[in-house]
């Protein structure tokens, strides 16, 4: 027996109410595995803002901000 024909075997054995449950995280499964938007890189959304960032400014916020975290 197929994992698909054990699965509707035990559905059809639940009530209704459960059976629509199963149904919403059926759809729940699929919604998850779906494809996933690429995340745009920072470089993208800051191009038409004609923000001149270097590594330099990186840097220097860096240690603007790590400056004074606990070091052991």
């Amino acid at each position: 027996m197929t994992i698909e024909e054990q699965i509707v075997e035990k559905l059809r054995d639940l009530p209704p109410e459960k059976q629509k449950k199963v149904l919403e995280f059926v759809d729940s499964l699929k919604k998850d595995s779906g494809p996933k938007t690429p995340r745009r890189s920072l470089r993208g959304l800051w191009a038409d803002l004609n923000i001149p960032i270097t590594e330099e400014d990186i840097a220097e916020a860096r240690r603007e901000m790590w400056g004074n975290f606990p070091r052991r």
